[in-house]
């Protein structure tokens, strides 16, 4: 499957999410930094790209520049989480068709930096799964904006926990006889290859929880732990998918489109068009 959904492999981790607190930031941006405008049906969201993930900022400026982005959907949103794009398959796709798939013939190597988490407002790559990806290699297209949620100190052990379990899954899935597995099951029909990495994302899981105990718990840094417990965001996928760039203007447009009624397959009702342009 090319560039499914996010965290398919990982829905035995994830939790509900609840209400999530607004936030405004200081529009203070270093001169050199790429920034980049998307307009859409509900205002403008402005963005600086990160200069510490260089090959996702320069894809996505390529993309940009050749208006790739323009007229797509924003065909994934789920309330108080994120919400997606970049799937040029979403152009022109007819309503309830479940969207997710589409991108470019390449990926994008992980970039991954502790100091680049999670907080709400960041920019972020989609990617497959650990068991079809288990380099954790981004999408060449599809990206999402984080809306994401506050939390207390509570909650944040929770979430180590949680971070914990994906890295020994991610661990795991990239053990040597895993990994032969995972290719074989890339030669299958789709249905086979389905049924096939359910099986061996069950036998994954099961080994997790047994070497959950003797694993290192995952830990925040104090800049962390007061960004999550007042801007908030979502910080399970820390260090598992690439983040590139935050937004500086347009907190409240991100808001407006989470909280869109969608299909089971969490795109909205009511198509959301954006367009991308680089901020000379």
């Amino acid at each position: 499957m090319k560039y499914k959904k996010l965290f398919w492999a990982f829905l035995f981790l994830m939790p509900p999410f609840f209400l999530f607190a607004s936030i405004t930031q200081a529009e203070n941006i270093d001169l050199g930094i790429k920034k980049v405008i998307i307009v859409t049906d509900f205002g403008v969201i402005k963005i600086k790209l990160y200069n510490e993930t260089p090959l996702h900022r320069d894809n996505f400026v390529k993309l940009v520049n050749a208006h790739y982005f323009d007229s797509l959907l924003f065909h994934r949103i789920i309330q108080n989480f994120m919400i997606q794009g970049g799937d040029p398959d979403s152009k022109n796709a007819a309503p309830f068709i479940e969207l997710g798939n589409g991108g470019p013939a390449y990926t994008i190597p992980a970039e991954f930096n502790s100091k680049l988490f999670h907080k709400k407002g960041v920019l972020a790559a989609a990617r497959d799964s650990d068991l079809e990806n288990p380099a954790q290699e981004s999408s060449g297209s599809q990206f999402y904006i984080v809306q994401g949620r506050v939390y207390n100190d509570s909650l944040l052990k929770i979430e180590a926990k949680r971070i914990t379990k994906l890295k020994l899954y991610n661990t795991i899935a990239n053990r040597k006889e895993n990994k032969i597995l995972i290719e074989k099951y890339k030669t299958f029909s789709k249905e086979q290859q389905s049924d096939s990495i359910k099986f061996l994302n069950n036998i994954i899981t099961a080994e997790v929880e047994t070497e959950l105990p003797n694993a290192k718990l995952h830990t925040f840094s104090e800049e962390q732990i007061k960004t999550y417990t007042t801007i908030g965001g979502t910080p399970h996928l820390d260090e598992s998918y690439t983040v590139f760039g935050e937004v500086y203007e347009g907190f409240e447009v991100i808001d407006a489109i989470a909280m869109q009624n969608t299909d089971k397959n969490n795109r909205p009702y009511t198509d959301i068009r954006m367009k991308i342009s680089i901020i000379p």
